[in-house]
């Protein structure tokens, strides 16, 4: 079930505020307990332009079987803002999600992304398995799949085209904290605001720089495929079909990338932040799927 209202709104007093060593790079996550230090740990890994309190919905909720830990990725809010393109490599972001893991006295956690988060948790589960319980993806396809439809589908082209600007030289010059706040919901835009005050601008294109494909497309190669580790754990997906920046053809064929099952709700009237457009879908459908 989702949270009562008003506790999305006090999550912000209630959570403790922890940092994981990710070889040097300060990693900052929300935690909350969960009902025991026993207890499963999940952690929730957000997109852009957003923070941990991304995941505010689902948070309590999965506290009721899980430890959770919602982490700001590096160069946002609390986390370190190291400088140069080279620190935002896909292997890194891998590795400050298997750094929070590692904190919180785990060896394995269900893994829970959004956007840039459901990049970096699909890498997780393909080149760290032993460290994925469970895989949670929200409106990401597989890379794979991101890739061909770049390649082949004009209509993802064409609506790529804010990756193409992100990844141009001067484009932090165009962007601000109180813009990109602006695609937050109103009654929580102030937490927004100060969290991209305290975030690189900078740094978050740079994920874009450095692991968006880039022009000419191409697809995955037979070889780059046979190359590519496939997701060994259980997965559940969810893809607001209004999502304009991921459209949901991306989501073809994924089953070619998976050896267990594959949960796909695909959800009709929510955009690109399906976990807050239909957040009471999303929370009753992750809990039931984690509780099987």
């Amino acid at each position: 079930m989702p949270p009562p209202a008003g506790a999305a709104q006090d999550l912000l007093e209630r959570v403790h505020h922890r940092y994981a060593d990710s070889s040097g790079v300060k990693i900052h996550y929300a935690h909350l307990d969960g009902p025991s230090a026993s207890a499963p740990l999940a952690v929730f890994v957000h997109g852009f332009p957003d923070f941990w309190y991304s995941w505010r919905h689902q948070m309590d909720a999965v506290a009721k079987t899980h430890q959770v830990a919602a982490l700001d990725l590096r160069g946002y809010n609390l986390s370190d803002k190291p400088s140069g393109v080279e620190n935002y490599d896909m292997k890194l972001l891998v590795a400050d999600v298997l750094a929070v893991i590692k904190a919180c006295g785990k060896e394995k956690a269900v893994v829970i992304g959004h956007d840039w988060g459901g990049a970096i948790s699909w890498s997780v589960a393909m080149y760290a398995p032993q460290a994925v319980e469970r895989l949670v993806i929200v409106n990401l396809p597989h890379m794979n799949g991101l890739r061909r439809e770049l390649a082949n589908n004009p209509a993802q082209q064409k609506n790529s085209a804010y990756a193409r600007r992100f990844q141009q030289p001067d484009a932090g010059t165009q962007v601000t904290a109180e813009g990109l706040a602006r695609l937050a919901p109103e009654d929580v835009r102030p937490h927004y605001v100060k969290a991209f005050q305290q975030s690189s601008i900078e740094a978050m294109l740079n994920y874009y720089k450095r692991n968006y494909p880039r022009e000419p497309y191409t697809a995955a190669t037979a070889e780059e495929l046979a190359a590519t580790p496939r997701v060994k754990c259980r997965v559940l997906q969810f893809h607001g079909l209004k999502d304009t920046a991921l459209l949901p053809a991306g989501l073809n064929d994924e089953w070619q990338w998976l050896d267990a099952d594959l949960t796909l709700v695909t959800i009709p009237n929510a955009g690109h932040w399906s976990h807050w457009e239909a957040a009471e879908l999303v929370t009753r459908t992750l809990v039931d799927w984690l509780q099987r």
